[in-house]
């Protein structure tokens, strides 16, 4: 995959996580134009992303959403992710007013938690029919 471009909008998330896979199938059915495309921290794709923002590939405690080429992570990551969906949820973009540790701090809480909120698998999870087209790898 080196060497190849990166979809215009593509949400990279923590594979084992019950929440981050609950967020990549709320996102789909809220993507009606189908234009954001999904890829796991631990596959190919995301493994060259974290490397290209010289993440180490241990750290899945945050989304990265790349959009248009610019790599946001976090609360960024997921209040831009909320611009590119359908329905009211753009509104929540009005949080990036709030100062970015604020946001962080508050991303960082969940992130931390959820594990023992939402559980884990042992293993990624794979796609169903409805999901796979829109993952990259």
């Amino acid at each position: 995959m080196a060497g190849t471009s990166l979809p215009e909008r593509l949400l990279l998330f923590d594979g084992v996580c019950h929440l981050c896979n609950g967020l990549v199938r709320f996102v789909a059915a809220r993507d009606r134009r189908g234009h954001i495309r999904f890829a796991t921290l631990q596959g190919r794709t995301g493994e060259r992303v974290l490397a290209g923002q010289n993440m180490a590939s241990a750290d899945l405690s945050t989304l990265i959403y790349v959009r248009r080429g610019r790599t946001l992570t976090r609360s960024s990551a997921a209040l831009w992710l909320a611009r590119d969906l359908d329905g009211a949820w753009p509104l929540l973009f009005a949080f990036m007013a709030v100062p970015r540790p604020l946001r962080d701090a508050a991303y960082a809480a969940v992130a931390r938690r959820r594990y023992r909120w939402f559980g884990r698998t042992a293993t990624c999870t794979v796609p169903g029919p409805g999901l796979a087209a829109h993952f990259v790898d």
